[in-house]
């Protein structure tokens, strides 16, 4: 299998109507939506259908300047249902309307999004996973949305979390979770802070809680200080995925923290744990 986000910027730019969504581009390209969301952004700094819709428009804008006159066909073929849901998208990203655009008749200060380059894929040091079939758990902590390329809040989330850190009613064990669900279209997903516990009727105020069923992961023990996490991510899903045959499951990923984790100094250890389709 090729590089799921190869194979993601090749789709993109060969659609010819634009109704594609994350889950196709992910389901084509053998991978989850969280798994494609979070891997695209890595690899090119931005979210994948955020980038999808700016080619649509950046190719739209220059049809305009070449005197398109067919607005609703446009529209249409930039994945927009109607004239004005596509006016209103292109005068939001470019600041102008459509008409000056094609009255102008150039691209002048206009910042269209060209083409993107792949860049080299992650030659980041991988080491090879354990499979695990992992137990149920029920796990409870701080929890916030964040979009994948703006995620520098999770230090923050994690920060708050510390002092809770066995005082949780039913808490089991002191290593810590930090859990990814719930992808959407532009990127965004939960991230929770937390650890594993037994029971739910006494958490602290503000909390939420995730149960994960038992299913199979891929193990990956992260090499290096947390600060270059992303880079084992880029890995796993751009280089080790492909090659491996194996498809990610759409499904929870998790961080797994050792008891004696301490993130300022890198010591202790962390693992990746990545569900795989059975």
């Amino acid at each position: 299998m090729e590089d799921p986000i190869d194979k993601a910027l090749w789709m993109i730019e060969t659609d010819v109507d634009g109704h594609f969504d994350l889950q196709a581009i992910a389901g084509a390209c053998g991978v989850s939506r969280f798994c494609l969301a979070r891997a695209f952004v890595v690899a090119t700094g931005w979210p994948v259908m955020r980038y999808a819709r700016v080619r649509r428009l950046s190719r739209a804008a220059r049809r305009l300047a070449d005197g398109e006159t067919d607005i609703l066909g446009l529209a249409l073929e930039s994945g927009y249902g109607s004239h004005e849901a596509f006016t209103r998208a292109f005068r939001e990203h470019f600041g102008l309307t459509l008409e000056s655009v094609r009255a102008r008749g150039y691209l002048d200060g206009i910042q269209l999004r060209e083409a993107m380059r792949m860049r080299p894929t992650s030659t980041y040091p991988l080491t090879e996973p354990r499979f695990e079939q992992g137990e149920e758990l029920l796990i409870a902590g701080l929890g916030e949305r964040f979009t994948a390329d703006k995620s520098l809040g999770i230090t923050a989330l994690w920060q708050r979390f510390v002092p809770y850190i066995g005082r949780v009613s039913g808490q089991q064990g002191y290593e810590t979770y930090g859990l990814c669900h719930s992808p959407d279209e532009e990127g965004g997903f939960e991230y929770m802070a937390g650890v594993r516990v037994n029971r739910t009727d006494d958490l602290p105020a503000g909390f939420t809680h995730q149960r994960l069923p038992a299913r199979r992961y891929a193990v990956f023990r992260h090499q290096g200080h947390i600060s270059s996490i992303h880079e084992t991510f880029a890995a796993i899903f751009q280089r080790w995925l492909p090659q491996s045959g194996l498809q990610a499951a759409d499904a929870p990923e998790f961080e797994y923290y050792s008891a004696d984790f301490d993130p300022m100094a890198g010591t202790g250890w962390v693992e990746i744990w990545v569900p795989i389709k059975d």
